[in-house]
């Protein structure tokens, strides 16, 4: 049976934390209002959605021509959950905005860029997806699309809500930030559970 909370309370908690296409959303809530910020959101959907494809083909290659690499990808998983756990419960709350470039294009190239979206599709592919699905291509494309969604709703919050989000995580950054972090935790011990 599929772990669907541990699933999405990764998910939702990845795309959900201060991240570059979070904090350039935020940013282009603020300067351009909602509106004016959606073609830098549509960029982020489509590239997020091109990179979410190109990882799932990647892993799918690597785990059909090295079977064994589920139990090294599902420890490095883990170690980057207990990672970033670890960096959100320590971080200040604080942040920091990017006034790039805000249109349809450098949305879409900053995902290629990106080093968390890569990581994002790898650890759920590696870790919850492909060990029940992985000759099933079809599906394999309905959890890239549920991925990249996910993703682009939370972009979507951060732009909507912009300087009113910010102050209200910085204002409650040590609670938020430390929920944030045994959460991950729970992802990164449940690996081991299934």
């Amino acid at each position: 049976m599929f772990p669907w909370f541990s699933f999405l309370t990764y998910a939702v908690i990845t795309a959900a934390t201060p991240v570059p296409n979070n904090i350039m959303s935020m940013s282009n809530g603020v300067r351009k209002g909602f509106r004016g910020a959606l073609p830098f959101n549509l960029g982020i959907l489509t590239g997020f959605s091109m990179v979410m494809v190109l990882c799932t083909l990647f892993c799918t290659l690597l785990s059909t021509l090295i079977p064994k690499i589920k139990t090294p990808m599902l420890i490095l998983g883990a170690a980057y959950m207990l990672y970033l756990a670890w960096e959100i419960f320590r971080s200040s709350g604080l942040i920091e905005e990017d006034h790039s470039r805000s249109g349809f294009l450098p949305g879409l190239l900053l995902q290629f860029i990106n080093p968390k979206i890569y990581i994002y599709c790898i650890m759920s592919m590696e870790a919850y997806i492909l060990p029940l699905y992985s000759s099933q291509p079809l599906t394999l494309l309905v959890f890239d699309l549920l991925l990249s969604l996910i993703g682009f709703v939370f972009t979507l919050c951060w732009t909507a809500f912009g300087s009113v989000f910010q102050t209200l995580f910085s204002r409650h950054a040590r609670v938020v930030n430390t929920i944030l972090a045994l959460l991950l935790v729970y992802c990164a011990v449940s690996l081991f559970l299934a």
